[in-house]
């Protein structure tokens, strides 16, 4: 297997270039960016929208104890649910953090499913203006269904690709569609041509065939609940996880808080949960597909962690 000299140009040994594992949620990065990062010499960055946020730990799948012993991770544990993080925060801390993993000769593997992140970090945070609070809390108070008509006479690209089903990205359309009198697809147009220039970045997306993914988010959710998702719920309402509408997009910890108010019961929760999962699942890889320009690689099911650094490896050498 080839080693960390290997992988980098005698140029960049004391400044190694990020690696970039990118994929849906349940497809196994985690393990996948452990097995690199052991592998290179590396530090893991986490691209992840909820790891940021204390206390959210089985909910968000966050790395263990013992994983993060195994090797160092960044960008976990950041902040407080009464705080607000944004993708200007991530590029800001992500760039803190690779500059430090290179000073020590390490390279940085960044792991996550928080596309977001990983193009504001690869292409920039284009031209979108900053939140405005007044018009921020306007919006929040309107019905939803008048933002999306909103949106979709404005700027129906927009309409046509955005996360219906996610209140806080129709709002933060509209909100810079009202500030700065231009289109919201246009001004993310010029991210995914940026991106389309970062083929020199070792950028990898991870996928699996359906049937695959189903069972393992199937797996995962069941084990959520077993770990205690309703009891860590329940301790996250008391510090905050309702006001923090971010958090609160995190598939999961919504269900089960309506579950806890009496919408539906325990059995229909977990159903509901793996439902969702797997419709958050298709969306990353459809968006990965239309802004990343990654390198795909497709796992099976009895491939194991070290198989596919091996692939990696491999690509990275070429």
């Amino acid at each position: 297997m080839a080693t960390p000299q290997d992988i980098h140009s005698p140029s960049s040994i004391l400044h190694p270039r990020p690696v970039f594992i990118a994929g849906p949620t349940a497809i196994g990065k985690s393990e996948i960016a452990l097995a690199l990062a052991e592998h290179l010499g590396g530090e893991i960055i986490s691209a992840d929208s909820m790891q940021v946020y204390r206390r959210l730990d089985i909910g968000t799948a966050k790395p263990s104890p013992a994983e993060r012993a195994r090797v160092p991770h960044h960008l976990i544990d950041i902040c407080d649910l009464t705080e607000a993080f944004d993708a200007a925060q991530f590029v800001r801390l992500a760039q803190k953090a690779v500059a430090e993993i290179q000073a020590r000769g390490r390279v940085p593997v960044f792991c996550g499913g928080t596309g977001l992140y990983f193009n504001a970090f690869l292409s920039g945070l284009g031209e979108a203006p900053s939140a405005n609070p007044e018009l921020r809390a306007e919006l929040e108070a309107l019905p939803f269904e008048t933002l999306l008509r909103e949106l979709r006479e404005r700027d129906p690209e927009a309409y046509d690709k955005i996360d219906k089903q996610n209140p806080r990205r129709v709002i933060r359309a509209v909100e810079v569609i009202r500030l700065t009198g231009k289109k919201f697809s246009e001004q993310r147009a010029n991210w995914k041509a940026e991106g389309r220039r970062q083929k020199a970045e070792a950028i990898f997306a991870l996928t699996r065939r359906a049937d695959d993914l189903h069972s393992r988010i199937n797996i995962r959710v069941d084990e959520m609940f077993r770990r205690g998702l309703v009891e860590e719920t329940r301790e996250l309402l008391k510090h905050g996880l309702a006001e923090n509408e971010t958090a609160m997009q995190a598939i999961g910890y919504r269900q089960v808080v309506e579950h806890l108010h009496g919408e539906r019961s325990l059995a229909e929760t977990i159903e509901q949960v793996k439902i969702r999962t797997r419709q958050f699942a298709k969306r990353q890889l459809t968006w990965f597909r239309r802004q990343l320009a990654p390198e795909w690689i497709e796992l099976k099911p009895d491939e194991s962690p070290e198989d596919v650094v091996r692939k990696i490896s491999e690509s990275i050498i070429q």
